[in-house]
């Protein structure tokens, strides 16, 4: 019997076939967490690039096969909710992980929304962390700013890397940011709360 959690599992389900394939081509090829944040970079260089052409609902559909790919993120969903996640129930987990997840596509289609000589460096050694490895990258924008995003990668039971956590500057923790953001909902009024608020936080992304 798998031991995969049921909402991971619905989530798998869920994904265009051809998604499913590559994934395990990825995992069956041995590709680093260097690799799979570079094709993760290219794919989101090439929205970029037609991001006005395609406009959000298009930069959403291009990026959430590949947001899936590269992210963990019912492992994410879970780590963001915190030490009240053992207290929702599937139905309350599955409808988190989904609001989560929608909403972190929605962040890269409304962030990354054109192109203007923006260029991502990664560094193929990652650094080895307790929790996985560390990937660090910078990301140089028109201006000739740097911006560092470093990425922590686990490896899954299928052998494929993905993200967990994201760095901002390289030492600002995203999920730990999530985690004080939801707790107030969370404690005001439970999973069907925070569902409202991503809902109510995607929509306002969509429409700039």
């Amino acid at each position: 019997m798998s031991t995969m959690p049921v909402s991971r599992r619905r989530f798998l389900v869920s994904l265009p076939p051809a998604f499913l394939a590559m994934k395990r081509a990825m995992a069956a090829d041995g590709g680093g967490p260097a690799a799979v944040i570079q094709r993760f970079y290219d794919t989101l260089l090439g929205v970029m690039k037609d991001a006005k052409r395609i406009g959000f609902d298009g930069r959403y559909q291009r990026l959430a096969p590949a947001i899936a790919q590269t992210y963990n993120l019912a492992l994410m969903s879970r780590l963001a909710v915190g030490p009240e996640w053992p207290k929702l129930s599937p139905a309350q987990q599955q409808s988190v992980t989904d609001a989560f997840s929608r909403y972190t596509i929605s962040v890269y289609a409304n962030r990354f929304d054109g192109y203007s000589g923006e260029r991502f460096a990664v560094d193929p050694n990652p650094a080895s962390s307790p929790n996985g490895a560390v990937v660090r990258t910078t990301l140089t924008k028109s201006d000739g700013e740097n911006v560092t995003l470093n990425y922590l990668m686990r490896q899954g039971a299928d052998g494929a890397w993905q993200v967990i956590d994201v760095y901002l500057s390289g030492t600002i923790s995203e999920l730990a940011t999530r985690r004080s953001e939801f707790a107030t909902t969370l404690q005001q009024g439970g999973a069907d709360a925070l569902v409202r608020s991503l809902n109510q936080r995607i929509a306002a992304l969509r429409t700039g």
